[in-house]
């Protein structure tokens, strides 16, 4: 007979490894299904592929007042600049001024030790006075020679001579003034005094030093009220500048910090230069301050703001909301009935916050700002605040343009319309 004690095992061992088996395909089942149902669910929320409303920052397309600015680095110069300097050489007797100090023209500065000078004034002086004897006395000989010729009694040549002496001691007197002039200015020029009105910088001499002519700086003097913003811009934005400057409005001019968060001054276009840089195809603008409050300060660098015309009823909407496509720009606008459709549009111009529509949209029109990632044509949309809060689809919200209100407060710009 066949031994069967060997098969029973066999046969228990297949059937535990088809249990085994089973039981692994359902926990496989069952940990597929919960991975898998858990993105449903969230899919179902976010409004994704499972037909959900998805949650868009919204706002509506407005018309208000927009400046049409140019933006450029500029640099802080001051309107006057001089480095003061002596006329004549000598020794520093006195400095009479603080370093910092605010000085009107004429002021004071410094005095040089004048002694020499005032010695060689002494000797034109003598020496014009003896000048004017000799012209004195030779003036009398020629009217008595001139009586003497009249009688016949002294020659033509002798009154001639008379005549010569006379005018080459008017030629001396003239040098011995102009000498008595400049030696006269060398005592003046021993005063070294402020040629400009402004603030002093620091001092370059101490008294005791010698001080050379035209050479030597003691101290330099910076005009700062008011005080003016050099920059360039691109040659092809020349044109627009040109043409409203051309007015004879003052065009409004800003002055930014490095990052643009805080408004330093506000100003006027001064000039513009005659001729396009070849080299940097640019042109240089100079703008001016008044800075009464000295927020600007010489070689400082700061962001300037130039406004070139200002439209009092733009269509306008955030610059965020722009998308960019294969055809052109457009925006996820938001219908009636809470969908989304891709809508082309054509701006004029924008400042990096607003754009300004030249068509496309309609004020009043809503349109999707943040959130454009999980859109297609046809989702439908809650539209939310920045702060989350749900817009109701007959509702307005109002959505003030903070850097162009700034950028246009007090501006003297006509508008184009």
């Amino acid at each position: 007979m066949p031994d069967t004690s060997v098969r029973a095992p066999k046969k228990f061992s297949k059937k535990l490894f088809i249990i085994t088996l089973l039981l692994c395909g359902a926990v496989g089942a069952g940990w597929w299904w919960q991975n898998n149902d858990e993105p449903a669910k969230q899919g179902s929320r976010m409004g994704g592929s499972f037909m959900g409303a998805v949650p868009v920052n919204a706002q509506q397309v407005r018309v208000d007042r927009f400046a049409v600015q140019l933006k450029a680095l500029g640099t802080v110069t001051p309107w006057n600049a001089v480095s003061v300097t002596s006329q004549v050489s000598g020794e520093l007797d006195q400095v009479l001024f603080s370093e910092g100090q605010f000085v009107e023209k004429g002021t004071l500065l410094a005095q040089i030790d004048p002694r020499n000078y005032q010695a060689t004034l002494l000797q034109t002086e003598g020496a014009l006075q003896e000048t004017r004897a000799q012209l004195a006395s030779a003036e009398l000989d020629l009217k008595r020679y001139q009586g003497l010729f009249k009688e016949d009694s002294v020659a033509r040549q002798t009154l001639e001579q008379q005549q010569a002496t006379v005018a080459q001691y008017k030629g001396t007197l003239k040098v011995r003034e102009a000498q008595r002039d400049n030696a006269r200015l060398d005592v003046e020029h021993t005063r070294i005094v402020a040629p400009i009105s402004g603030r002093l910088g620091l001092r370059a001499l101490d008294a005791g030093n010698y001080v050379s002519a035209a050479s030597t700086v003691l101290v330099s003097i910076t005009q700062d009220n008011p005080i003016a913003v050099n920059f360039t811009i691109p040659e092809h934005e020349l044109q627009a500048v040109l043409q409203a400057y051309q007015l004879g409005e003052p065009l409004l001019v800003q002055a930014w910090n490095r990052d643009e968060t805080q408004l330093l001054a506000e100003g006027v276009l001064d000039s513009i230069d005659n001729q396009v840089d070849v080299s940097t195809g640019s042109v240089r603008l100079k703008a001016r301050f008044e800075n009464q409050d000295h927020a600007l300060f010489p070689n400082q660098f700061v962001n300037v703001h130039l406004q070139v015309m200002v439209h009092q009823h733009a269509l306008l909407l955030p610059a965020d909301a722009i998308q960019f496509g294969a055809n052109g720009r457009f925006v996820w606008q938001i219908k009636d009935d809470d969908s989304v459709v891709i809508q082309p549009i054509e701006i004029i111009t924008s400042d990096g916050t607003q754009s300004m529509l030249r068509s496309g949209l309609e004020a009043g029109d809503w349109v999707v700002v943040e959130g454009v990632d999980r859109l297609r044509t046809g989702s439908k949309v809650e539209r939310v605040t920045a702060a989350g809060e749900l817009i109701p689809s007959d509702k307005t919200i109002p959505t003030p343009d903070k850097s162009s209100a700034s950028a246009t407060k007090k501006s003297p710009q006509k508008s184009d319309k």
